[in-house]
């Protein structure tokens, strides 16, 4: 079994749903590194122009709706419980989330050049940390959303509302797809 393939799930299982994506975050993260170790060794050529292009495409897209899904749907379950620590935990993620977005507007431009075909130049120090801030931030947030907020949230919703909340996920993303950039 290929280590990248994960299970197809839909939006009638949006838990599953949401840990999936975090797979995908886990390999666009992983492309990101290999891209810079290629362009730190290799230089910009085609493959770092495709890479660059799919992690841009990536952390523009889905990471963004996946964040939304956890701020509409996630997060206002566990705040509504009586449990001090899963509150706290949801303001980490919330912040974490405030500075992946900051993070990503920095690292954004980098990879817009390095996906055009005039992209030249070695990494930059600044790069370099800019990335592994952007990793330790998922790295950081992800197993107690996965381990903790996740599960809570889960047991707070019947068969209807985790029907709503998969309707609702589709919906917005078939809108976001009609909508010209």
């Amino acid at each position: 079994m290929n280590p990248f393939d994960t299970p197809a799930v839909g939006f009638e299982q949006p838990f599953e749903m949401l840990e999936a994506c975090h797979d995908r975050v886990r390999r666009s993260l992983d492309l990101l590194t290999r891209l810079v170790d290629h362009v730190q060794h290799q230089g910009h050529d085609a493959r770092s122009r495709s890479a660059a292009r799919d992690v841009l495409r990536y952390f523009d897209l889905a990471a963004p709706q996946h964040h939304d899904d956890e701020e509409r749907h996630v997060f206002p379950r566990v705040l509504a419980g009586g449990d001090a620590a899963l509150r706290a935990a949801v303001h980490q993620l919330r912040a974490d989330h405030l500075r992946m977005t900051q993070t990503w507007a920095l690292l954004r431009p980098v990879l817009e050049d390095w996906e055009g075909a005039s992209a030249s130049g070695p990494v930059d120090a600044t790069v370099c940390e800019l990335v592994q801030a952007f990793q330790a931030l998922y790295a950081g947030h992800m197993p107690i959303e996965e381990g903790l907020v996740f599960s809570a949230a889960r047991a707070e919703c019947d068969a209807d509302a985790l029907a709503a909340m998969g309707e609702e996920m589709q919906g917005r993303r078939r809108a976001a797809a009609r909508i010209p950039p």
